[in-house]
């Protein structure tokens, strides 16, 4: 396996805000077509979109950090957090953006929406169950939560699975990019039922590398 050049320590810390501050710019750049008027179609809810697939490709992109690490022995684990949080952030901004300014705060009808309309149902399911997540995306909540944790974060795959049914759902014919969020996320879902196998595999007998690893 050919190694890439890594990071200086150093600049970690660095890197993470700047992939804070570059993960927002498309927020911003949407934010901005919509309130001058450059959005085609109703801004509103083209911004709302906007902000929905930002929000999944950052959801996958969090779980593709240790599939990454464990195939081809790149570790960006210290970017995992930062990612969460970024779908985290845009989960809610999409959610703002239905309610305030779609629904103008009409919690009647936002209410009725949720109930009678599967596809809000699920996404909404998908954020509440995202909240504890981002609540606990410390290092204080982990030192307090222990290995209960981890049990916690597994359900950011539910959360990824909710988020792709949510979106295949919200049109009116499933086209190529639905399609390839939900086979994104079930390959994910997939990786993760082999990859202690894998992992086994890989070591060989023993816990020794297996042959051929580079």
């Amino acid at each position: 396996m050919v190694a890439l050049p890594t990071l200086p320590r150093r600049y970690h810390g660095a890197s993470v805000w700047a992939l804070y501050a570059l993960g927002l710019i498309p927020a911003a750049s949407g934010f901005y077509l919509g309130a001058t008027g450059q959005l085609p179609g109703n801004a509103i809810k083209e911004f709302e979109h906007l902000l929905g697939i930002w929000a999944l490709r950052f959801l996958i992109a969090t779980l593709c950090i240790t599939p990454i690490r464990d195939l081809f022995g790149i570790n960006w684990i210290r970017y995992r957090r930062a990612l969460g949080l970024l779908a985290f952030w845009y989960v809610v901004m999409h959610f703002s953006t239905y309610m305030i300014l779609d629904k103008y705060l009409d919690f009647r009808t936002i209410i009725a929406d949720i109930a009678k309309r599967p596809f809000i149902t699920i996404g909404m399911a998908g954020f509440v169950m995202l909240i504890p997540l981002a609540l606990t995306s410390n290092n204080w909540s982990i030192r307090k939560l222990g290995p209960r944790w981890n049990k916690l974060h597994k359900l950011v795959y539910v959360i990824a699975a909710a988020g792709a049914l949510h979106f295949a759902m919200s049109v009116k014919v499933v086209g190529p990019e639905q399609m390839i969020y939900i086979a994104l996320v079930t390959a994910l879902l997939v990786w993760r039922l082999f990859r202690t196998r894998f992992n086994q595999w890989r070591r060989g007998p023993a816990g020794r590398p297996h042959l051929g690893r580079a």
